[in-house]
């Protein structure tokens, strides 16, 4: 127990939380391996202490648990808490994993302009330079179904050698009316990334978040 951010209510608060892993093979979801995140609040030597695992370090070892029992994901999909960590993605590249993560909306990264020149922008002022012709109309047949606009576009980032490719996913066709911005990054090829396939691979992850609901609600 800490005082920490709680992703269940979107704030600071005391309570627990824990890393996990899950296989979903496009039909069924299977949970695999579960750790305790101790917050340096609650040690001894704080952060200092010999036992203080970060969140995305506890992230890798269990990846690497599942890797030893034969579980060679196609792709690894996490949340903006681990897409933004650059060690945890050079971690995952140097076990030559693809992954699907979201991502910071004020992290710089570098395009290439209409003219062919490198520009450095932050993420969400990339997506608001964007004319509305540049999304794509995707509709997601969820649950409850949704409509979204995407835009993918090649870029670099520091600290990662070679290029990437990010998503711009938001509730609106232009960003001005945007009430829910999402961004991502992935290491997957551009001749495969498509808005659709961001959001179809993206939404795999819902049923992860089904199926956990209950006990983060308890």
């Amino acid at each position: 127990m800490g005082r920490q951010y709680i992703g269940e209510i979107g704030k600071t608060d005391n309570g627990i939380v824990v890393v996990t892993t899950h296989l979903y093979d496009g039909r069924k979801n299977l949970p695999l391996d579960i750790e305790l995140y101790q917050h340096a609040s609650s040690l001894k030597s704080g952060k200092q202490d010999s036992e203080f695992e970060k969140k995305p370090e506890l992230a890798i070892k269990l990846i690497d648990r599942a890797i030893k029992r034969k579980h060679q994901p196609g792709i690894v999909i996490v949340d903006a808490g681990y897409g933004k960590n650059t060690f945890f993605l050079l971690e995952l590249e140097k076990r030559e994993l693809k992954y699907l993560g979201g991502f910071a909306k004020n992290r710089q990264v570098t395009v290439n302009t209409e003219e062919n020149v490198q520009q450095i922008i932050r993420l969400d002022e990339l997506a608001q330079s964007l004319p509305q012709e540049a999304f794509t109309k995707i509709q997601l047949n969820l649950d409850q179904p949704k409509t979204v606009w995407v835009v993918t576009k090649e870029i670099e980032i520091s600290q990662l050698v070679g290029k990437r490719n990010i998503a711009i996913v938001m509730n609106a066709a232009a960003f001005s009316q945007a009430t829910d911005i999402d961004y991502f990054i992935t290491n997957v090829t551009s001749s495969i990334v498509t808005p659709k396939w961001v959001v179809d691979t993206y939404s795999q992850r819902n049923w992860v978040e089904v199926f956990i609901e209950k006990p983060k609600g308890g």
